[in-house]
């Protein structure tokens, strides 16, 4: 081989070298979703959300890998060591409580909500107050201690001068979902929810206010999970969250916003 054609050979390889490293280069920009405009993907931010937000998020954020559930039993996962990148709680405090543990980046709240009574559509047991609760035979349902809906419900009833419901109520649930699920069921005849909650089964059952004096501050905190190993993509989908259309989704589904 001559000595200039040599040097070409050796020049078209250099090439297809280069070439190659750049493809490699452009397909791992995209791989947790920083460097593109979302998470979608083969490697998906893994958000773990309270289940009041099960229907919000994935219209926020349809490529990212969510887990819904009481934010307390996620919270637990996330002590055990399940995977996530975001953790988004229905309760401020316990993301504050994560980051003072260390377990996440500082929160910050992205939305808030408000506790009704729901009832069965038509009202057929005529529940118009907490007070009506309190009638014999009248199956009520909450959601257990622990849960953040759970705890609001026991805040308000404390603060009616109700707390004897949740010795009455006829079940404990593990999230709100649960409770909207067994009043739409008719299983019960009123229960306690988020009003976002009430609305996403408005075919099903009414909703029954709670004067304002008796309402707690309900406000949601959102995190960058510690242990990530994707927190630029984690950061992003935050971002989004409180972006404009992130924060206009949320109005759109129920949510109050900070």
């Amino acid at each position: 081989m001559s000595a200039s054609a040599g040097r070409g050979l050796g020049a078209l390889i250099a090439a297809l070298v280069l070439a190659i490293a750049a493809l490699g280069l452009v397909a791992g920009c995209g791989d947790d979703g920083s460097e593109s405009g979302g998470t979608t993907g083969s490697d998906p931010v893994i958000v773990l959300a309270a289940a009041s937000l099960t229907d919000v998020l994935p219209e926020i954020d349809p490529g990212a890998e969510y887990g819904f559930a009481g934010s307390d039993a996620l919270a637990t996962q996330i002590r055990e060591g399940a995977p996530a990148d975001v953790y988004a709680a229905a309760d401020e405090r316990l993301s504050t409580e994560f980051f003072e543990e260390g377990l996440v980046e500082e929160p910050v709240t992205f939305a808030t909500n408000r506790l009704v009574i729901i009832v069965p559509a038509g009202n057929p047991e005529g529940i118009r107050s907490v007070d009506d609760l309190r009638r014999d035979g009248t199956v009520v349902v909450m959601a257990d201690e622990g849960v953040p809906v759970g705890d609001y419900t026991r805040e308000v009833l404390a603060s009616l001068g109700a707390s004897s419901l949740v010795e009455r109520a006829a079940s404990q649930e593990d999230d709100v979902r649960a409770v909207a699920g067994k009043v739409a069921l008719r299983e019960a005849d009123a229960g306690f929810a988020y009003a976002t909650d009430a609305a996403a089964v408005a075919d099903d059952v009414e909703a029954v206010p709670i004067p304002a004096a008796a309402q707690p501050p309900i406000r949601y905190g959102i995190a960058v999970v510690a242990d990530s190993g994707r927190r630029e993509a984690a950061q992003a989908f935050i971002d989004r969250v409180r972006s404009p259309e992130g924060q206009a989704a949320l109005e759109a589904a129920g949510f109050g916003v900070p």
